[in-house]
Parts: C-alpha cells; structure tokens; sequence
C-alpha cells in the first residue's frame, strides 16, 4: 500500500489568493485502529497555506455510545466532536470548527424527537442538523451508503415523519445520495418547501460499477436532474466531494497526483453546471476532507476552487467560499 503523505508531496503549488477568507462546511473526524484524523490532522490541512476561518464537522459514525437505548447511541458523536471543537477555539491562527451536523434515524418517524433534542443538548450551541444518507444502488458493485438505508428510504412516510421533525428545532438535513437518486431528493424538497436540504457532494455522479467508462453518459443523466433540484429554493448544494474514487475518475490511481489545472480540466464542467444552476448565494465550496484526500491534497483542492471562481465578483466569491455557508449553518460570522 502506498504512503498517501508521501504520493502528495510529490505535487505542490503556490496558493492562489491566499487572503480569501474561507468557511470549509464539510469535513470529518474520526480516531480508528486503522488511521487518525482529529484537530492536528485537520489543521495540517486547513493551516496549509488557505486562510480557513471556520469549518464544519459532518457526520461520519464517529465516537457513539456504545452502550444505552440503540436510537440515543449516535449522540455519542457530538459528544466526542464538541471539545475537539471547543479546543479548536485556542488558536485564533487556527480554523475553529463552529458547526456540528450529526446523525438520527429518521425512520423511526417522531419517536426521533428525542433524539433530535438530545443532540441539540450535547451540541451546546453548536449542533445545526442531521445528515441520514440515503445511497442506495442495486449493483453489487456500488456499496450502499453507511447508515443501510432502504431503497426509496426518502420516500418512505416513516422516514418524512421523523424528517418533519427538523424545521420546527430549526435543523436542516444533509442529502448524500447517488446521482440516480436526484428525483428522491426533488420529491422530497418539494414535500418539505420549509425544510433547508443541503445537498451533498454535488448530488453524487458515479463512476463505478456499472458507470465505468460512462463520464459522458453520466454527466448527460446528472446535468438536467440538478437543474431540476435547483428550482426548489429550499436546498442549498455542497460543491465538492466528487474527487471520492466512487465518482470514476481515477485521480488516486495516477503515479502523481493531480495539479489544480488538471483537476479542473477534468471535473470543472460539474462544478461549473452547479453554479450555474443554485448561483453563489446557494452554493458553497466544501473539502470533504479527509476523504477526498486520496485524491489531492487540500491546499491544490481549493486552489481548484479559485480556478472555478476566478470569473465571479467579489460578492459573489465571498458567498461560494464562506458567506453561504456561514448563512445556512447560522455560524458567527
């Protein structure tokens, strides 16, 4: 197996515009047997030469009880992010993680309300929304989503009855799912108008299994089922994410990894579809570290980023990198 620090180091390059101001909104922690990545590893990433003020922690089934009533058991992981996130307030050089996303079953309808307040209770103050992910595929070849969701599980009445449970506790909801399932994800917004839905990983393109050596094919299926979503005002969609080897285009295979001017070349036209479709008031730059980290490293990802947006304003580029985030996860500007 290949050291991932060392495959990194063999590509740098100077920050572009190092003093813009940047909220990542989507990264994760975990400590496991198998590899590490708390607030030291985060602020390798996010101190690395990118001016990130504030970030958000998404869930990731870290740190759960393990132990007490099985639907109270995911609350044990704002319990563990809240003093990594409290620590993070130390270092005002540093990035502070000012916002905690977690995980509740929604399938069990409004006995989730408990759950719900429980969160909201450990988050002192921090905690903003559930994140249920619903990736589901009938191939073999494309590992469902980690909370096992059902086929349909947005369309499932149970799983509404515990989603209507968000707006009134002023939570919103993560949608991480497969680009197939973009029509589950319009349905649903158009159920809930009042509900904001933040749509992960630019709604989920594969490049696996059966989508192998099918970008184009892809693309053509995804383009108009994000234009679709976009109408409905209420989701708000998460730029970035789709570096993951599940979206097919092999950047962690290569001898070396990408530069910023490739990986443009190669996903630029999805990023571009997003922002042309949810505008910068309703689109946000995410890392989705550490997990796109396989295929490049954070200060090239958002290098990428700038690419991206180096023909808006600068209102524009304010709200893509941080003032958007910061609305919808209501943190202290």
């Amino acid at each position: 197996m290949r050291n991932l620090d060392s495959w990194l180091a063999q590509h740098d390059e100077d920050i572009l515009e190092p003093d813009r101001l940047i909220c990542d909104p989507h990264h994760h922690l975990w400590d496991r047997a198998e590899s590490t990545y708390m607030l030291d590893e985060l602020w390798r990433d996010t101190g690395s030469g990118h001016r990130v003020a504030k970030t958000v922690f998404i869930e990731c089934a870290s740190g759960y009880r393990e132990d007490g009533p099985e639907a109270l058991r995911p609350v044990g992981e704002t319990e563990f992010v809240l003093p990594v996130a409290l620590e993070s307030r130390r270092d005002s050089e540093q990035a502070e993680i000012a916002g905690i996303v977690g995980f509740a079953d929604l399938l069990s309808g409004d006995a989730v309300a408990g759950v719900l307040e429980a969160h909201l209770e450990a988050g002192q103050g921090l905690f903003r929304g559930i994140r249920h992910a619903g990736g589901w595929h009938a191939s073999d070849d494309i590992r469902n989503s980690h909370s096992e969701p059902p086929e349909g599980l947005y369309a499932d009445s149970t799983f509404r009855r515990g989603f209507a449970r968000l707006a009134p506790l002023g939570l919103t909801f993560e949608a991480w799912q497969y680009h197939t399932q973009l029509g589950d994800v319009l349905e649903l917004a158009r159920a809930f108008p009042e509900t904001t839905i933040i749509l992960d990983h630019l709604g989920g393109p594969l490049g696996i299994g059966p989508y192998v050596g099918r970008l184009d094919e892809v693309f053509a299926a995804w383009k108009p089922a994000i234009a679709e979503v976009a109408t409905c005002h209420n989701v708000v969609v998460k730029l970035g994410g789709i570096q993951m080897p599940i979206n097919g285009f092999g950047f962690h295979k290569r001898d070396r990894p990408p530069s910023s001017e490739e990986l443009e070349e190669v996903v630029g036209r999805y990023y571009r579809h997003g922002i042309d479709c949810f505008g910068p008031e309703r689109g946000m730059f995410e890392s989705n570290f550490p997990v796109d980290r396989q295929s490049c490293s954070y200060r090239v990802l958002w290098n990428l980023f700038k690419r991206l947006a180096k023909a808006f304003s600068e209102d524009e580029k304010h709200a893509l990198f941080y003032g958007t985030a910061v609305r919808v996860y209501r943190l202290a500007a």
